[in-house]
């Protein structure tokens, strides 16, 4: 006997009742049969009197079958009322006697996905061009990569390395964070305050000089917020970048085995070429689900971005311990992943429906082609493609990669998109 009532838009409640004696019946059934194999001190095997056996482990099996019944029966209500449900249902317990057990169980479902019209949206789609220009481009950021640093024989300026002392004050009394033997910065990357930064600016090895500076009202450090300080600064190195040789050296760090400066140039163009596609498809395709989300208004179910959250949460604080800092010393909140869970939530959603209802679901050919176009970044590819092929969980990612491509190009042959000349910098970032 099960009552459903609808308390909101998706949020829904389940009354239900097992009867007791049902549970009884079971319980003994499970007693019954655990007797046949449990083991005590004392006993052989199969001769442990049922009364000790239910002693024993009576509570634990009762347990176990209570929630087995209260699942079942949920599950019963579920398919009877044909519900979608969305994330785990809270059971909360109404009643019990000797006769029943009353119980409820509230939960989400899945909400009806009208699917909008994409045919109004419109997609910019950048065209950029990798020309002699945007390769010498490229060729300085790879040779800024590889800079090294040589002594200066000048006063310091912005790109320079320099390693100082300095002992800050307020109103003539030290503070925290204030002192530093031997700090090492990199001058302009605006690391430190503006005014200490440009107090240092200009200054040669050896030299000391005191320098005033102002914290902002917002600064972190609430105890030294918006006070005024003075630093007594000692620079005792000054080093400028020394970019290396465009040379058949630099060709062979790089690569290429026999040090070829044109093969050099070729081959960075052809990388540069692979980036930009890469950046053209990832802005063509956050602009098309984006008009698919904008064209299909939704209610979300809280329990799919409260997991969702959950889970980018725990990626999170892997990535953090992967790289050697312990998630207890830096926590990570999933609230901060709300914004990110309700786009991917909706997004799921979305999609799934979208690839039901236009067949959209990738062939393993498209699967293939696009892990083959993966593995043309690594030095063996073939390797590379055996290998998703033998992990079930990289091939599943490639998968659903596969099947937002086909919801990409769907949107793409509906939407009204338009081609624009984009300046190579704007496409891949100021400090590209």
């Amino acid at each position: 006997m099960a009552n459903v009532e609808t308390l909101g838009t998706l949020e829904r409640r389940v009354s239900m009742r097992v009867e007791m004696n049902e549970i009884e019946q079971q319980v003994d059934a499970r007693l019954k049969k655990l007797a046949r194999d449990v083991k005590m001190p004392g006993f052989r095997p199969g001769k442990v009197p049922l009364r000790l056996i239910a002693q024993t482990y009576g509570p634990q099996v009762r347990q176990e079958v209570l929630g087995d019944a209260v699942q079942k029966s949920f599950s019963t209500v579920v398919r009877e009322a044909n519900l979608k449900v969305a994330g785990y249902p809270k059971i909360e317990t109404k009643n019990s006697s000797e006769s029943a057990l009353e119980f409820s169980a509230t939960f989400e479902v899945y909400p009806e996905i009208k699917l909008g019209d994409v045919s109004g949206r419109k997609v910019e789609r950048p065209r950029v061009s990798v020309g002699d220009a945007e390769v010498d481009k490229t060729i300085e950021i790879l040779r800024k990569q590889r800079q090294r640093f040589v002594p200066a024989q000048r006063a310091a300026q912005d790109g320079d390395r320099l390693v100082i002392d300095f002992a800050g004050t307020i109103e003539g009394k030290p503070f925290d964070g204030g002192k530093a033997e031997n700090f090492a910065l990199i001058l302009g990357e605006g690391r430190l305050l503006p005014e200490f930064e440009a107090g240092v600016r200009g200054m040669k090895a050896g030299e000391t000089k005191n320098v005033d500076v102002k914290f902002p009202d917002d600064y972190q450090g609430k105890e030294v917020a918006g006070k005024q300080a003075v630093f007594a600064i000692s620079v005792k190195t000054v080093d400028q970048p020394e970019l290396p040789a465009l040379d058949a050296e630099f060709a062979k760090q790089l690569g290429v085995a026999d040090g070829d400066v044109a093969k050099m140039r070729t081959e960075v163009k052809a990388n540069v070429e692979r980036e930009v596609v890469k950046r053209v498809d990832a802005r063509v395709k956050h602009q098309a689900l984006q008009a698919l989300l904008d064209a299909t208004p939704l209610e979300l179910p809280k329990s799919l971005i409260e997991m969702e959250s959950q889970e980018l949460a725990q990626r999170a604080a892997a990535d953090l311990q992967q790289r050697g800092i312990d998630p207890k010393q830096m926590p990570v909140d999933p609230k901060m992943f709300e914004e990110t869970a309700t786009r991917r939530v909706a997004l799921g959603l979305i999609i799934s429906e979208l690839s039901q209802k236009e067949n959209l679901k990738p062939k393993p050919a498209e699967v293939r082609a696009l892990i083959e176009q993966e593995a043309q970044s690594y030095e063996r590819p073939a390797e590379v493609v055996k290998w998703f092929y033998m992990q079930p969980q990289r091939l599943s990612e490639m998968e659903s990669a596969a099947l937002e491509a086909n919801v990409v190009k769907w949107v793409l042959s509906k939407a009204q998109v338009q081609d624009k000349e984009t300046p190579f910098d704007e496409l891949m970032g100021a400090n590209s």
